[in-house]
């Protein structure tokens, strides 16, 4: 039987139709945090890491879980005035659009030990899985065109931490929280949420702030 159109290319030599085309390349899957934190121990060589080869092997998810260590630690009593302070670290270098924190090199150096490090993922990767079912990959751009909003906001928000008032740090600490789960996940949606939730919280903290100056003004003319 001849050949068909189809068994023949431009320049008359034969072929079957899909001989030598190549499939287009598949994007790469999204790993959920709590995999990419198991599948981190399997890469360590010895019964050591350092601060910097974690932070490496975490990649772009360094900011995330840095942030929402922070705003875990943060919810503990007496510890908010600190972590607002120390939270302008992450935030600063988000505004710089860093990839991933650049930490001081005598803490970079500092060594950890694996099966500290195994016992720390072990209790923190049920809980993420647990989260991981409402922050979920959905517009995932939305967190990179928002990073230098996001650390400003961020910022200003480990400001209010360290206000007086009582209770004032867990709403921020919660946003900061819901941020980082969503930087974590690629989750645009969640940072949209997460970002508006962040100028309504700092609005309130403004009006608070100055009405408290107000009445002591009003006070000290009695």
């Amino acid at each position: 039987m001849p050949p068909t159109r189809d068994d023949h290319s431009r320049d008359g030599t034969t072929f079957r139709p899909g001989d030598g085309d190549a499939a287009p390349a598949a994007a790469p899957e999204f790993v959920p945090t709590s995999i990419h934190l198991t599948q981190i121990l399997d890469k360590a060589d010895g019964p050591r890491v350092t601060v910097r080869w974690l932070i490496e092997a975490l990649g772009e998810r360094s900011f995330g879980l840095t942030l929402l260590m922070m705003a875990l630690i943060a919810l503990v009593p007496g510890a908010s005035t600190f972590v607002g302070v120390l939270i302008a670290w992450p935030a600063i270098q988000m505004i710089l659009r860093h990839d991933a924190p650049v930490l001081p090199r005598f803490i970079a150096r500092r060594e950890i030990s694996v099966a500290k490090l195994t016992r720390a993922i072990n209790i923190l990767v049920p809980r993420l899985r647990w989260m991981e079912r409402a922050v979920r990959p959905r517009w995932a751009t939305g967190f990179r065109a928002t990073r230098r909003l996001t650390g400003v906001l961020m910022l200003l928000l480990g400001i209010t931490m360290v206000s007086p008032f009582p209770f004032s740090h867990v709403i921020p600490a919660i946003i900061i929280m819901a941020l980082a789960l969503a930087y974590l996940e690629d989750d645009g949606i969640v940072v949209l949420i997460a970002l508006t939730a962040a100028v309504a919280s700092l609005v309130v903290t403004g009006v608070a702030l100055w009405g408290a100056i107000e009445t002591a003004n009003w006070l000290e003319r009695l």
